[in-house]
């Protein structure tokens, strides 16, 4: 080591003054122990010794010292601003040396990390296996508690989604506790009290982050509970028709009449109005009739009652009921209200075959059904005049032929009068969207 590097002050290391610098650390003297040149010459003949800086300058300004050039490393960057600083007369110092790319050095000081690491856990050992066999054990009580609940709960709590949320509810608490004792036994008391007392603010953070979600979770358990519906009943909601297919915790999925799949999201389905058409065995329907006022509208109500009287699909109780409605421009509107077995019958299917039959009863009976948008209808004819001298009247015109009578409960083309239920359910045999999961509906 040569005579410069041997007059290093023996003092350790201050830390490094990084622009601006602070304040001096003794106090300041009026007069100069050395002068300004002389600090320079003395220092920057040290750093040079050291062979650690390249384009080392020092220059000293009234007591404060400025150094300039290239360091190998932080460390020796610092230690070139606490020479500066324990030399006498400094009494501030501004350091403005750079540091020089050194891979080698960071990946020396990422080795030495690792090695503690290795070595504190060497050490640690004990503890790690002490708290792997807590958590062992919180784990196999919360599932040993969860069983027990789940048995307990089973015959009380219909719903399989509210089961298992209940039994979450017991068994999550368990594994916390043991995380608890786990890092009481690390003596981070203060984390564990964190953790313990942060799990219900980072479960609002999630709830206000994932809103939609969570409102789906919860509108899915109440649905389950509350079972508006089964799997294969005809509702309405939303402004969608269709058969429910599924019920997972985001979306009900239905099976629309002309067979394709819509996925509701339960928020929107626990909302909105559901019209269930399976959950009454019967389900009334009507249809509207216009005769001709000059028609007896008496005649056209029996008529119209035998019609329902005599049809498999209409219900005798509660019975048939054929209303005059309304007087229109050109008819006497009468409605038609019956009930039928929804389960076994299309309402579409019924309405038609009641429609055709209604028609040929009322044609046969001498009932006129005039359509009011296009013509008027006189039903004695219009006779002709002449009222020229000795013209003679013209003879009434042929009467019109009766129309065919039809007697067909169903036809062909009404394709008979099941239920399209099943046939729409055959004929759509795909995947169902998201069924993968637990259905939560009841069958």
């Amino acid at each position: 080591m040569s005579a410069a590097a041997q007059d290093l002050p023996d003092t350790p290391p201050a830390p490094a003054i990084e622009e601006p610098a602070e304040g001096p650390r003794q106090p300041v003297s009026v007069v100069p122990v050395a002068d300004d040149a002389e600090i320079a010459t003395r220092l920057s003949r040290i750093l040079e010794a050291t062979g650690w800086f390249a384009r080392t300058e020092v220059s000293v300004r009234d007591g404060v010292v400025f150094l300039d050039g290239v360091a190998g490393t932080q460390d020796q960057r610092r230690w070139a601003g606490a020479l500066a600083e324990n030399t006498e007369g400094t009494v501030a110092v501004v350091n403005r040396m750079e540091v020089e790319a050194d891979v080698g050095s960071t990946f020396s000081r990422a080795a030495g990390e690792m090695g503690a690491l290795a070595r504190q856990a060497a050490q640690s050992w004990p503890l790690l296996l002490v708290g792997a066999v807590i958590l062992f054990a919180a784990w196999l009580l919360g599932r040993l508690v969860g069983l027990a609940v789940r048995r307990l709960f089973a015959q009380r709590v219909p719903s399989p989604l509210l089961l298992s949320v209940i039994v979450r509810a017991f068994s999550i608490p368990v594994l916390l506790l043991g995380v608890y004792f786990v890092l009481q036994l690390a003596g981070l008391t203060r984390l564990a009290i964190t953790v313990l007392g942060g799990t219900g603010l980072v479960g609002i953070i999630i709830g206000f982050a994932f809103r939609d979600i969570a409102e789906n979770f919860l509108a899915s358990l109440l649905l389950s509970v509350r079972n508006p519906f089964r799997g294969g009943d005809l509702i309405e909601v939303a402004g969608e028709t269709g058969i429910v297919q599924n019920l997972n915790t985001r979306s009900t999925v239905l099976l629309t009449l002309d067979g394709n799949h819509v996925q509701i999201p339960n928020a929107t389905v626990y909302k909105s109005t559901i019209r269930n058409y399976s959950s009454s065995p019967s389900r009334r329907a009507d249809f509207m009739v216009g005769i001709g006022y000059d028609s007896p509208v008496s005649e056209a109500q029996a008529l119209i009652s035998a019609v329902l009287a005599g049809h498999p699909a209409v219900l005798d109780d509660p019975e048939p009921l054929v209303l005059v409605s309304g007087l229109g421009a050109a008819t006497v509107d009468l409605k038609v209200h019956y009930w039928f077995d929804s389960a076994t019958y299309a309402p579409d299917k019924i309405n038609s075959a009641l429609l055709r039959l209604t028609k040929s009863a009322l044609l046969e009976g001498g009932i006129e059904l005039p359509d009011p948008a296009r013509e008027v209808v006189f039903p004695r004819g219009v006779p002709i005049v002449d009222m020229r001298p000795g013209g003679e009247r013209p003879e009434a015109p042929p009467a019109r032929p009766r129309p065919r009578v039809d007697t067909s409960a169903a036809t062909t083309g009404e394709g008979g009068l099941s239920s399209q239920t099943r046939e729409v359910t055959d004929q759509a045999r795909g995947q169902v969207p998201e069924a993968e999961g637990e259905n939560l509906l009841k069958r």
